[in-house]
């Protein structure tokens, strides 16, 4: 009777460790997304006036060099 009491257990246990692993990956998920989402808010403007100084000096170089 307590062998099959500690199967039961075990199996119960089992499928509990399952579950829990399920939220594990959820948690693991939203903090990734978390982070990405802190990082380009952050990044952002820092990434924008780098295209913008790109672009300004692209069209400052194409219109010192330009020919008529």
């Amino acid at each position: 009777m307590i062998k099959l009491y500690v199967a039961l257990q075990m199996l119960q246990t089992r499928r509990d460790e399952e579950g829990a692993s399920a939220v594990e990956y959820g948690l693991l998920v939203a903090a990734i997304a978390a982070i990405v989402v802190a990082i380009v808010f952050l990044l952002g403007d820092v990434v924008t006036e780098v295209f913008q100084d790109t672009c300004d000096s692209v069209q400052a170089e194409a219109a010192t060099t330009a020919q008529c």
